[in-house]
């Protein structure tokens, strides 16, 4: 079965990338959907992700556009890049990225996360930004707190249609993450305070990616629906020398 991703061809710009490694098959919503309705947003609610013991234990750093995830020195790299509005990484962080984030863990292997934002100019909204800036702000706060908060804003997500993620449903978000809510994050969230992090990081995504989730091991772009199952992820991240 094809891998479905979204793809992020909106603009001539990001039309003439190529995505690095084989190219899967996109899956991509109307071009005219807008930020849905105030209902919708209304109807939020913050869900509990898999694995918190775990993602507590995680370190995170800023490296460039990238946020990394685990030891530094781990013999394994994966690069990961995800919109925060797409539900076909929210698929993957709830299968594949539980694998991954046992293995660093482990320390068998770093986590490079790039977000991207390309889906708030397809859809409508601001929510994408809205999100990278926030789990921007959470690698400020101290091991743990990005993975967990991550792992929480995708187990989250609302409707892709729905810019759901507004300032005070990040917030609630936060809550759910033990320390997270410090005065120095919730200014961050609420005054944008990572927007040029934010632009970098879509460019560089726009640069070396054509949709998401795209993950790649070691310099190999993982191409099959094994990345949206735990237990397969597992069996390939093995496959591939992890663990």
């Amino acid at each position: 079965m094809a891998v479905r991703r979204h793809t992020g061809r909106i603009v001539a710009a990001l039309a003439a990338v190529s995505l690095v490694g084989a190219a899967a098959v996109g899956c991509s919503s109307s071009s005219d959907g807008g930020a849905g309705s105030d209902a919708a947003v209304s109807a939020f609610a913050v869900k509990s992700p898999t694995g918190a013991a775990t993602l507590a234990t995680l370190p995170a750093a800023v490296t460039g556009s990238k946020i990394v995830v685990g030891d530094a020195d781990a013999p394994h790299t994966a690069t990961v890049y995800v919109d925060p509005r797409c539900p076909y990484c929210q698929k993957f962080e709830e299968g594949g990225g539980v694998a991954l984030a046992q293995a660093a863990a482990e320390g068998q292997v770093k986590v490079e996360y790039q977000i991207a934002s390309f889906l708030d100019a397809r859809l409508g909204g601001s929510g994408s930004a809205k999100a990278a800036n926030a789990l921007r702000a959470s690698a400020e706060e101290g091991k743990g707190k990005f993975a967990q908060f991550q792992a929480a804003l995708f187990a989250s997500q609302p409707g892709e249609e729905t810019d759901g993620f507004t300032d005070a449903n990040l917030l609630k978000i936060a809550d759910s993450v033990p320390g997270l809510r410090t005065a120095a994050f919730d200014k961050a969230v609420r005054d944008n305070t990572y927007a040029g992090f934010v632009a970098q990081s879509q460019k560089d995504f726009a640069a070396k990616a054509s949709g998401t989730p795209t993950v790649v091991v070691d310099g190999k772009t993982v191409k099959d629906e094994a990345m949206y199952e735990t237990a397969a992820f597992t069996a390939y991240l093995k496959a591939a020398g992890l663990g």
